[in-house]
């Protein structure tokens, strides 16, 4: 199984298509906003949700929602990358609620070669996250500092594959 892109790898107007999904439980976000102190009640009140919000139900909180498609993305997007460099956007476009189900796609926006050093590049992508209407839920863009395949060759000891590295033996 591919892990990321090397710069070569990458296409403009390419889409990727992050699988599996993940339907968010109220577990994943009450933890979600504990580690990160986000105590609002929104989020972690039912009663509070229901009687004091539109929405009349938790909320799952937008940064759980935005982590979780980064994350999607990764083994198509950032496996590889030396840097993830920007978020240049990140838009909330319509709530998820506990029992949803996230799906993402990332689509390449851009590519350029770094003009400081050869061996890397920098990619532009677009990832946008669906619930299981195909509603469309978030959408953020990113750009990514990613090796070239020459950078793989030279940074890597002779013997070793990057896409596979070693584990010590059992003892």
């Amino acid at each position: 199984m591919q892990f990321g892109r090397y710069y070569e790898e990458f296409e403009v107007g390419a889409v990727y298509r992050h699988w599996p999904g993940k339907t968010v439980t109220e577990y994943d976000d009450h933890l979600f906003c504990l580690l990160t102190m986000n105590h609002h009640p929104l989020h972690m009140d039912a009663h509070y949700a229901e009687t004091a919000s539109q929405f009349k139900r938790n909320v799952v909180v937008g940064n759980y929602i935005y982590s979780l498609l980064l994350g999607m993305s990764v083994p198509d997007v950032s496996g590889k990358a030396i840097a993830n460099l920007e978020i240049e956007s990140l838009r909330h476009v319509a709530p998820t609620f506990h029992g949803d189900t996230i799906y993402g796609e990332t689509t390449v926006l851009d590519k350029r070669e770094s003009s400081s050093k050869p061996d890397r590049g920098v990619v532009a992508v677009e990832t946008r996250g669906y619930n299981q209407d195909g509603t469309l839920v978030c959408v953020f863009r990113r750009k990514v500092m990613v090796p070239k395949r020459e950078y793989a060759a030279t940074a890597v000891p002779e013997g070793v594959d990057p896409e596979r590295p070693s584990f010590p033996e059992p003892r």
